[in-house]
């Protein structure tokens, strides 16, 4: 029996990803699932960039809004839940778009997880308490001594894989690397069409400082007192959440406004590079430059659903073509 097949839409925030994605739906009668790791979480819209209840009312999205902001999610739920909502719009011969631009919820569902050590919540606060009182850089140090592998892959201001990483080693003594190399992640269930979307630099950091402005616009400020209102504390994961962070620090005095909308669009261009270096590592992600070759992205989806292999894109002829 053939595999199912599966359409991924993956590239940098503010790509064009969720367009590109409504655009596609209709036409090949597929429905959503959202990789992203902040549109899980109730409340949250604004500052997640969640589709519009105008698009999710057009074409099904799954996955956005599942779990409250204090609620534990990992990249193996994501893999569990996503892997049963495509089992059952396979059933209803549905074809499949997975678009998101988290990167480790992707491979996750698509390559499998290795078999790890469940979250040691007492260990975990200990790395971040030593993280708080030395500085986030001094447990990448740390990790670099006993997992230099998984130290070179990961930004020292990575805190939350770095703690990650190390809480793997705490608890088998063997590196997170070793681990990973040896899972290999070969649980490959689908048959994937991975397309990735690319921008020139200066194109992604506009549009980044638009969307920003308008998540301002929109009242993302009133947004995050709203969460800080109903209990949620400054130091859940959600709330460490892109955006999110800088408006807590805002309207708990720790900066001034202009200060706290500098830190948000900084801090997403920086974000935005490290998702294109993630996604530029998947050798098999065939990239399309959008919107300038949008068209284009329609006859892969076509020639993919019949069948036939694309040709292979790289990077420099979808930029230059």
């Amino acid at each position: 029996m053939d595999q199912p097949r599966l359409i991924a839409i993956v590239g940098p925030t503010a790509s064009g990803k969720s367009q590109v994605a409504m655009e596609i739906a209709p036409k090949i009668n597929a429905e959503i699932i959202s990789a992203d790791s902040m549109q899980i979480y109730k409340y949250m819209d604004i500052g997640t960039g969640k589709p519009s209840p105008e698009d999710r009312g057009r074409i099904p999205h799954y996955l956005i809004d599942i779990i409250f902001p204090d609620e534990i999610f990992s990249a193996a739920n994501f893999k569990e839940r996503a892997r049963g909502v495509i089992d059952v719009l396979q059933k209803e011969e549905k074809k499949i778009l997975i678009v998101g631009g988290t990167g480790l919820y992707i491979k996750a569902l698509l390559r499998g997880l290795f078999p790890s050590p469940k979250a040691n919540q007492s260990l975990r606060q200990e790395l971040r308490e030593k993280a708080n009182r030395l500085g986030r850089a001094f447990l990448w140090h740390e990790l670099r001594e006993v997992d230099p592998t998984a130290a070179s892959r990961l930004h020292p201001n990575d805190t939350l894989r770095i703690i990650r990483a190390l809480e793997v080693y705490r608890q088998t003594g063997v590196p997170l690397s070793h681990w990973q190399k040896k899972h290999a992640f070969e649980d490959c269930p689908y048959k994937v069409l991975k397309i990735g979307l690319m921008r020139e630099r200066e194109d992604i950091n506009r549009l980044i400082e638009n969307r920003v402005d308008h998540m301002v616009r929109r009242g993302f400020g009133e947004e995050v007192r709203s969460l800080l209102n109903r209990g949620y504390r400054r130091d859940l994961k959600s709330m460490q959440g892109l955006g999110y962070k800088q408006m807590v620090e805002y309207l708990c005095g720790d900066c001034d406004y202009e200060e706290a909308i500098h830190l948000i669009k900084q801090a997403t261009k920086a974000y935005a590079k490290r998702q294109l270096t993630w996604f530029r590592s998947d050798p098999e992600i065939r990239w399309v430059h959008y919107p300038g070759r949008r068209g284009r992205i329609m006859e892969i989806v076509e020639r993919f659903l019949d069948r036939k292999r694309p040709k292979p894109i790289n990077v420099k002829t979808a930029i230059n073509g």
